[in-house]
């Protein structure tokens, strides 16, 4: 097939390659306890260290991009126009007493797309980069990035690095005690942020004193008074906007100064769902070397004219390099927001999919599942016949797909492109990062509207580890190797991996361009988490399968020994029931002194009230359904069947539900803004249903 035509594919969720996908490294030498480095098998005599001559930073990218693609679309982003509040009176208890209590939404009324080029993107970085120098910044000096993810964001970044400083990234949601931790620890001179966290930094700023200027964003106008909070509190800062920033720049134009391949580009803080947020040391050769690994997989299907929807958090591993990439590959990247994706959450205009109709998305499992558990809602809602006739299309689609027999495009045309137009009917590449996805929701997505590819990496591999090949999908593998790294496992006998079973298992180690320097400022734990010879050893569980696929089984940190000896993966627990329709988000907990696990869920609440009415409880809103103890048993018995349905063993399937009365957000402490649960904050606040779901 044509590249050309790989550019337009509609690809399907089947697999047409054939063959070994990953190689054992040409003389490589067998040790005991671990298999032999696997490469990609495209690259089994050297890893690729960059996508094209010439390209080795950031800054390259850059100029590459603008260079090739020019007057093409690069960045597009929306302004809020309104904001509508709605108020609905809810039941809810307290105290542990029923009351009626007034309970507010707010929605955005939001314009359509402009768009920058890629021409007008490197004028704005240089002139950006021109500003930050202008206002005393040096080499080797940091940005604080603090913000949510914006095209102004992207911008920050790279003008700051084309005057080669280093970015320091942190999530918009982090704390004021994360925050001035890592302000304290990385020096940056300069910060960008939004104007609704300007009065997040007046505590931090008592004690990191290093911050010169602040730099927030113009998307939302700030708040005069928190301007004035901010600057009365620190007289010397100098606080400016983005539009004045780039001004300054456009009026004391600048040399840039580029980076070299060996200079730091990112110290990326991780999520910090456990303990204290660690600095990850990325240098430019491994972001390159990151989009090189991807580009050997994926660039024959993008380029100029895909759009991907850019909403995923930019202090996340996988936006950056993502991004990055598609900066590369002549994307256009249309910015949105968790809160404005679909059209019932937004007023007067379409949601952030249907308005860009884009043809990549990137996604965590918790959005592909609202994606799947908002498209179900809208077939229950139709007749009986509407809802035989789209099951019974799916379950037709999946066989013509597996046999390769003719006709799944009969059944698209006929039954699919209505789903397909909640995502803008242009979809072509849907990918699930960040954490094990339902193989259920994944087969769905990949048969209702476009396959749905799987990605695999860390923060300290710069996202590195496993990506799908949309022409080789299964729902059984993460994929191959991406170019630039080599992976082998090695034994974790304590739960019985090894690097002799069939198939071989054990803990996955990784090597090659995408492996970063380590923690800055934690000397042990980058020696424990990084060997001499270039290995980082990632703390998750996988197997190759018989094409050298990667598969990950289990997480070490995760594994929980109950009372019986078993070993439960808590995470493989959470991707199997959170297929379940009544399962909004879930944490799965297993108590030591115990045999079985139980759940703690948030409830889709349109599930939860279909449940209800089935068994004829009573109730209005979410917070009154939670407390029922009729509809706790009817849900465990869904949550059961899921886990039973999903293979689980008999050991795995959980004794009780925790029903939570809330959504579990970065706001409340109760998930990162990477959409990952932190376990213990939600233990925590359930710990009294916790004990009683156990019998306590």
């Amino acid at each position: 097939m044509a590249q050309q035509d790989l550019k337009k594919l509609m690809p399907q969720a089947r697999s047409l390659k054939t063959g070994l996908v990953t190689v054992e490294v040409p003389g490589a030498t067998k040790v005991d306890g671990e298999t032999i480095p696997r490469r990609n098998a495209k690259a089994k005599d050297a890893l690729v260290t960059v996508p094209a001559e010439g390209v080795n930073t950031l800054y390259d990218i850059m100029r590459y991009a603008s260079k090739k693609f020019g007057n093409a679309k690069a960045l597009g982003s929306r302004k809020i126009i309104d904001t509508h509040t709605e108020t609905k009176k809810i039941k809810k208890m307290i105290d542990g007493k029923q009351q009626e209590v007034d309970k507010n939404w707010t929605y955005f009324e939001l314009s359509p797309y402009s768009y920058i080029s890629f021409a007008e993107f490197e004028q704005q970085v240089l002139a950006l980069g021109a500003a930050i120098k202008h206002l005393g910044m040096e080499p080797q000096d940091r940005l604080h990035l603090f913000a949510s993810t914006s095209s102004q964001w992207l911008s920050m970044a790279h003008g700051a690095i084309s005057q080669s400083l280093a970015i320091v990234t942190a999530y918009d949601t982090l704390g004021e005690a994360g925050l001035k931790h890592s302000m304290l620890q990385t020096h940056a001179k300069i910060m960008f942020t939004d104007p609704g966290l300007l009065p997040n930094l007046v505590k931090p700023f008592q004690d990191a004193k290093d911050v010169q200027v602040v730099v927030y964003s113009t998307k939302d106008t700030p708040k005069q008074k928190d301007v004035d909070t901010l600057t009365e509190a620190h007289p010397h800062l100098k606080v400016m906007s983005f539009d004045q920033l780039l001004k300054l720049g456009q009026e004391n134009p600048a040399e840039p100064v580029p980076p070299k391949a060996d200079d730091l580009a990112c110290i990326m803080y991780t999520s910090g769902s456990t303990g204290t947020p660690k600095g990850v040391l990325i240098k430019h050769r491994n972001v390159v070397g990151a989009i090189a690994g991807v580009n050997v997989i994926v660039a024959e299907y993008l380029g100029p004219g895909d759009s991907l929807l850019a909403y995923l958090p930019l202090a996340h591993i996988l936006e950056f390099v993502f991004e990055n990439a598609c900066l590369f590959w002549g994307g256009t990247m249309g910015y949105g927001t968790i809160r404005t994706l679909s059209d019932t959450s937004v007023r007067k205009c379409k949601g952030d999919i249907r308005e860009l109709q884009p043809s990549v998305l990137v996604g965590v499992p918790q959005v592909w599942e609202t994606v799947k558990k908002g498209i179900v809602t809208k077939v229950e809602a139709g007749s009986a016949l509407t809802q035989k006739i789209f099951w019974a299309a799916l379950a037709a689609k999946g066989f013509l797909l597996s046999t390769g027999i003719p006709g799944h495009g009969l059944l698209d045309s006929i039954v699919f492109n209505k789903v397909k137009d909640a995502t803008g009917g242009k979809l072509r590449i849907c990918m699930n990062g960040g954490g094990p996805i339902a193989k259920e929701t994944q087969r769905f997505i990949s048969l209702a509207i476009t396959p749905m590819i799987s990605g695999y990496g860390l923060t300290e591999t710069t996202a590195m580890g496993a990506l799908m090949d949309p022409l080789s999908w299964t729902d059984s593998a993460l994929g191959e190797l991406p170019a630039t790294i080599e992976m082998k496992l090695v034994d974790f006998a304590d739960a019985g991996y090894h690097s002799t079973n069939n198939p071989p298992q054990g803990e996955i180690w990784i090597r090659g361009g995408g492996v970063t320097a380590g923690y800055l400022d934690l000397e042990e734990e980058t020696k424990e988490s990084f060997t001499d010879d270039g290995w980082f050893k990632t703390g998750d569980i996988g197997e190759f399968d018989h094409k050298g696929q990667v598969k990950i089984i289990d997480r070490k940190k995760n594994l929980v020994k109950t009372l019986t000896g078993e070993y439960i993966a808590l995470e493989k627990l959470e991707s199997v029931y959170r297929s379940a329709p009544v399962v909004a988000n879930i944490c799965v907990y297993a108590a030591s002194d115990k045999s079985k696990p139980i759940a703690i869920i948030v409830p889709a609440e349109p599930a939860l009230k279909k449940v209800a009415a089935e068994i004829g409880v009573g109730g209005d809103s979410l917070e009154e359904l939670v407390h029922d103890e009729k509809l706790n048993s009817a849900v465990l018995k869904q949550l059961q069947s899921a886990g039973q349905k999903g293979g689980l063993a008999s050991f795995e399937i959980i004794e009780g539900v925790v029903l939570a009365d809330e959504e579990w957000t970065p706001a409340n402490g109760l998930t990162t803004a990477a959409q990952k649960i932190q376990r213990k904050p939600i233990l925590q606040k359930y710990e009294k249903e916790v004990n009683k779901a156990y019998g306590r």
